[in-house]
């Protein structure tokens, strides 16, 4: 009885917390559709903004490729190259 107690009390204090997050709203543009479906299934999209200040193009494959090979993201190329464009260009530096 007192683990369930505890645990009701520590839901109760994470709940409130989660739900004064906000959605992260990523920049419409062509390729929006992949990052949604490829990225969002493993990590919150709030990881592409928080990323790096000033991610260049060759960081972002770096990143799409280390998703694919290393953690064995369910990504085809179509979409890795279409994921990678977008953040290149909605989320890079030259």
């Amino acid at each position: 009885m007192r683990k369930l107690a505890l645990m009701l009390s520590a839901s109760a204090l994470v709940l409130p917390a989660a739900g004064q997050e906000k959605p992260v709203g990523l920049k419409d543009a062509p390729g929006l559709d992949q990052v949604e479906r490829n990225c969002s299934g493993c990590h919150g999209l709030d990881y592409i903004v928080m990323n790096s200040p000033f991610p260049n193009a060759a960081m972002w494959d770096a990143e799409v490729t280390k998703m694919i090979r290393a953690f064995g993201a369910p990504i085809g190329d179509d979409d890795a190259k279409a994921v990678g464009d977008y953040l290149k260009k909605n989320y890079g530096s030259p």
